[in-house]
């Protein structure tokens, strides 16, 4: 009863903080972005710079409350080889939105704020869509082949499209993050797609491969991140109120001019059916490879 009253102190406690602090935070960011929409070239590099800073104050913030309030252990490795002066993109395995803490925490400080490639039309969401262009999180814009099929003039015009907004992270550092199972690991998901893997779901290749194909040239490591929660998947309330006593964080970075290089990715991907199934190929194998870390690591997929 007594651990029970505990975890609901430190719990409530905890979301308190987070609460405030992304509201101040958020206040703060919002201002700004409307600044930003003065167009002078130089005034929103500045901007820019300042919305960073003011991001990863925000998760600094958060990480102190976790520091204070969740008593969970963290074993990560592979973290020497960062930088917040590099380009990156990351990938990595997907089972709780408390992902998402871990990354911020792991990352915070040791590269660029994280961003998330978004579709266009999410620009127009208010208030998020102002922040999320403030903070220079890349627009995408996708063509369906069936309207391709009607335009066929426009076929390209997409990545050219993204090419162009992605064109301000030539001398600013960026870290482009994304989820390639595309949703997070269940096992219902898991039967229902006959996974090959015990701990994962299938990668799906075309969200990296859109982020390499439009911005091949910026990005210069890959870093491959594997995430294991010993006692189970946690919920969100489960960390927040200090249940998650250990988490594991396995970290690979392999520079994207050796994927190249080898072969196993080209900039025609999205016209090439073997160029699609060998960069399918290629992630399938980091995923086998992920699942028999997962495996080494003891970790198990029941809930807490």
């Amino acid at each position: 009863m007594l651990r029970s009253l505990g975890h609901l102190f430190v719990g409530i406690l905890s979301v308190l903080v987070y609460f405030f602090n992304t509201v101040f935070w958020a206040t703060l960011i919002f201002i700004l972005s409307i600044f930003k929409l003065i167009p002078l070239k130089p005034w929103r590099k500045f901007i820019s710079y300042l919305l960073d800073a003011c991001a990863t104050a925000w998760i600094s913030v958060n990480n102190l409350n976790q520091r204070l309030t969740s008593g969970t252990t963290w074993h990560v490795q592979g973290l020497s080889e960062l930088s917040p002066k590099d380009w990156y993109l990351i990938i990595a395995n997907h089972q709780s939105w408390v992902d998402i803490l871990v990354l911020q925490r792991v990352f915070n400080r040791r590269i660029p704020f994280l961003k998330f490639f978004l579709k266009k039309e999410l620009i127009w969401v208010p208030v998020l869509g102002l922040a999320w262009w403030a903070l220079d999180f890349p627009f995408m814009r996708r063509y369906t082949k069936s309207f391709l099929a009607k335009n066929p003039h426009l076929k390209g015009k997409d990545m050219e499209t993204t090419r162009a907004a992605c064109e301000k992270f030539k001398h600013k550092p960026v870290s482009i993050m994304n989820f390639v199972e595309g949703t997070r690991f269940t096992q219902v998901k898991h039967d229902r797609q006959n996974s090959p893997f015990t701990h994962l779901l299938k990668p799906r290749a075309g969200g990296v491969a859109f982020v390499l194909t439009a911005m091949g040239n910026q990005l210069h490591k890959l870093i491959d991140v594997t995430i294991d929660y010993p006692a189970g998947v946690p919920s969100f309330w489960d960390f927040v109120s200090g249940k998650v006593k250990d988490i594991r964080v396995n970290i690979s970075v392999t520079p994207i001019k050796d994927i190249v290089q080898d072969g196993f990715f080209s900039t025609d991907y999205f016209d090439n059916p073997d160029q699609r199934i060998r960069f399918q190929q290629w992630l399938n194998a980091r995923w086998e490879h992920k699942d028999q870390l997962l495996e080494s690591m003891n970790s198990t997929q029941s809930p807490l």
